[in-house]
This record gives structure tokens, sequence and C-alpha cells, in this order.
């Protein structure tokens, strides 16, 4: 065998290690098959706004013109990723807020009143990420459009006496729409971003903000309106 002949198959396997090296130790992203969202904010239901009240605000004159803190998760599924991503998502959340139960002189009680909400949702959803993904751009605009429904009780306040003749609990049916945009943090820290990845199985992780337009009054139905206008702010993690 020649020299010419030894020296190209020795450059060949030289050439050939790197290749099989780089091939082995390239990060790879796991599948993405939904998320999992985090997320709070101030939520003031809109039981004032009820025509029936004739002017009267059970819910101002109880806990004042101040919001419930309201804290929720969501699970979602997504159907399709391509030139962003699109799927379905379910919601629970949960809020209270306690104030001085008011005498019928109008003078505080010994008790506390309550108002507490259980909102179930059911979503279809659409964000844009495929600049983010594609370009590194790390904004990702959203929009979701879901059916709410939205268990309540309430304890020793004028709100329900005066909108729901006495009744203490119930439930609530409505729709809600909301739009928001996430932060990739993944651009911030890409190596923890993998690591995250290849030992959780986390692909991508954000920060976001979001507003949501809210009517939970059985379509347009007499009682009591948990509707809301609010903007919820959390985490998103994709896996």
């Amino acid at each position: 065998m020649s020299s010419t002949a030894v020296g190209l198959g020795v450059a060949a396997l030289l050439l050939a290690v790197p290749a099989v090296a780089q091939e082995v130790t390239l990060p790879t992203r796991s599948p993405r098959t939904g998320a999992v969202i985090f997320r709070a904010g101030g939520y003031k239901p809109r039981i004032d706004t009820e025509k029936a009240l004739n002017g009267k605000t059970p819910y101002e004159d109880t806990f004042g013109d101040t919001s419930l803190l309201l804290v929720e998760g969501e699970l979602q599924r997504f159907f399709y990723q391509g030139i962003g991503t699109a799927g379905l998502g379910l919601g629970l959340g949960y809020g209270e807020k306690y104030a001085d139960a008011k005498l019928d002189d109008g003078s505080a009680a010994a008790d506390k009143a309550a108002l507490k909400v259980l909102p179930i949702q059911l979503n279809a959803f659409y964000k844009f990420d495929y600049a983010a993904f594609r370009w590194g751009i790390p904004l990702v605009p959203y929009a979701k459009l879901g059916l709410i429904y939205s268990p309540w009780w309430m304890t020793k306040g004028s709100a329900t006496e005066v909108v729901e003749g006495g009744k203490g609990s119930g439930g609530k049916w409505g729709w809600g729409g909301t739009a928001g945009v996430s932060f990739l943090l993944d651009v911030l820290e890409p190596r923890f971003a993998r690591d995250f990845d290849s030992d959780l199985g986390v692909n991508h992780s954000y920060l976001f903000a979001e507003y949501t337009h809210a009517d939970v009054n059985n379509f347009g139905g007499k009682g009591l309106n948990l509707g809301s206008r609010r903007w919820m702010f959390g985490l998103a993690l994709d896996y």
C-alpha cells in the first residue's frame, strides 16, 4: 500500500472522529406536547353592575373598592405546531375576600363576611412562537377564548342577600377572552434551558402578562355577576 493511500486513510479517519463526536454531543430538544401555567392577579367581580340592584353597591359596601387575590393553574395540550402553536387548555382558579360583616343598622358585626370563587375554564388558544424559535425574538404574543363555569359561596354578606335572594352558594356560566405576551426565558441562559430540558423535560419557560375580559353571568341572565376585567401575571412551562 502506498504512503499516499495511507495518508489519505488517516486523514479521512481524523475527519470522521470529530463528525461522530459532534453528532453524539449535540444538544437536542425533547418533543413538545403541552404546557403547565401558573398565574395570579387581582379579580374584582362585577356584582355591583347588575341592573336589578337599582344603583345599590353590595360588593363595595361589604368589601370596599378592592379586588380578590385570584390564583390559577392551567394545563394545556398542543394539537398544532407549525407557524405558531395552538391547542386546548383547562384551568382551575381560586379567589377569596374577607371583610367585616355588617349588621342591619350598618355597623360591623363580630363575624367576618367572605366571598369565595372557584373559576373553571376550558379554552382554545393560539400563540405565535414561530418568531421566537426561528429567529430568536423572545416575545411571544398569544390569545385565548373559552367557556367558564364559576362556583361561588358567600357567608354573612349583603351581596347575595340583595342579588341572589339570600342564597349562600351557586354557580355561574360565562365566557372569557384573553390577550397576552410571554417573554421566552431561554434567551437569558441557553445552557441552563438545555439542561432544564434534558433533566426535567421542560422545553421552554416563559414569564407573561395577560389581560382578560370575562362575562360570567349566565350569558346575560339575572343575578350575581362574576365577570371581571383583570390583569394576570405568571410563569409558563412547555413540556
